[in-house]
């Protein structure tokens, strides 16, 4: 078998590293290995669209079935690598398989983190990553059903709206004070947390659940919350067993340089895994979002094929909840802003929120106002210091702030 590029990893971050590869011209051998059966697909409508039944199946794949084959890539469904051999550079397959390659992309992305208390295995125990994870849980979310959801994050916050807009009684459990407490802060995460009460979520912060029952989820203390169907939302953890076993450097997912390249000869990393280092920000950053598994495989496979390519585009992210719409631009750590800006009235869920570190823009986020992640984008990207009034008056155009 001819050596050539192999990508282990057929997700959206896969599917656009050979989309890469052969777009700027390479018209070798490219392989791409995906353990599910279905072809590369986008993952937010599982959240969203397609867990409501508003996305038709077909619209979440990143391209047509033929596409693979028109372009010359040998998709490898079904199948799992189990190993990788820089030093011989090749991949083994639980199907037996030996693929030799000359340069390696993983794109092996995450995995939800589990809940560990007793009964977390039952059936009625969901957790969302796949397209077969939606479409159970969009069984279970029918009118008048009792589900519990357990973390007030983003996958179980845009899962308790759509049980919600579909008729179903929800109860969301978390263990923090508020929602997206550690991502957002005191601040904005209010308004997500009014939000779900006035659309009839019964939210429970401060809890801890010890069991999980056939009849519901049990708290400590012993109240027992009534459940049809438990949606566990607690978290992702990067699938980075085989970069581990191979020892390359793991260090929360598999460290690259600013081009994607790992510690070992050949290997790259991109998506939910990669924790790479941002030119911006000066430090080795993981971003578990879509836009990142749509961009930095294509920065991925530039530099497999030997071009200059850096990774350092400002991080990007967005959900959609009842008549909500967000977007968020920009990267802040757990308690590392110490200012927030609001543009517009949280009351009415039309602002922009600002989170600041020294009077420098670290990140935005638009609610119900569009066309601005640009502006918020270069505010973040200049690092210049800028006046708190100006950001929060709606008469100064963004583009002004600072200048």
């Amino acid at each position: 078998m001819r050596m050539g590029y192999v990508v282990v990893g057929a997700s959206l971050a896969g599917a656009k590293a050979v989309e890469t590869l052969r777009a700027e011209g390479y018209d070798g051998p490219v392989t791409l290995i995906g353990s599910e059966e279905e072809r590369p697909y986008e993952r937010p409508p599982l959240s969203k669209g397609y867990l409501m039944g508003k996305t038709a199946r077909e619209k979440i794949y990143v391209h047509p079935a033929e596409w693979y084959a028109d372009q010359g890539v040998d998709l490898r469904l079904g199948v799992t690598a189990t190993a990788i051999d820089p030093g011989g550079r090749t991949v083994s397959l639980d199907d037996g398989g030996l693929v030799p390659y000359t340069r390696l992309l993983l794109t092996t992305g995450s995995s939800p983190r589990r809940l560990t208390v007793p009964g977390a295995e039952g059936e009625q125990v969901h957790y969302l990553r796949t397209v077969g994870d939606s479409e159970r849980i969009r069984a279970a979310i029918r009118p008048r059903a009792r589900i519990v959801v357990i973390g007030a994050g983003w996958i179980g916050l845009e899962t308790a709206s759509a049980a919600r807009e579909a008729g179903a009684e929800v109860t969301v459990l978390e263990a923090a004070e508020l929602p997206l407490l550690r991502v957002l802060g005191r601040e904005a995460a209010g308004v997500f947390a009014d939000l779900h009460r006035e659309h009839g979520v019964d939210l429970r912060f401060g809890v801890r659940v010890t069991e999980v029952t056939d009849e519901g989820v049990r708290l400590e203390g012993g109240e027992l919350v009534p459940a049809d169907a438990v949606v566990v939302g607690i978290g992702i953890v990067p699938n980075t067993g085989l970069a581990e076993a191979a020892g390359l450097h793991v260090d929360n997912g598999i460290r690259t340089d600013q081009g994607l390249a790992t510690s070992a000869p050949e290997v790259f990393a991109a998506g939910d895994v990669a924790n790479a280092f941002h030119p911006l920000f000066g430090r080795p950053v993981r971003v578990e979002h879509w836009a990142n598994a749509l961009h930095q495989p294509r920065v991925a496979a530039r530099a497999m094929l030997g071009q200059e390519a850096v990774h350092d585009r400002v991080p990007y992210f967005f959900t959609d909840q009842y008549d909500l719409g967000m977007e968020y631009t920009g990267y802040v750590e757990p308690g590392g802003f110490d200012r927030v800006v609001f543009r517009g009235e949280r009351r009415s869920r039309e602002f922009i929120a600002f989170w600041l570190s020294g009077g420098r823009v670290l990140a935005g986020m638009n609610v119900n106002v569009w066309d601005v992640t640009d502006p918020i984008r270069d505010l973040v990207r200049s690092g210049r210091t800028v006046d708190p009034a100006q950001l929060a008056d709606p008469g100064i155009s963004l583009d002004r702030v600072g200048r």
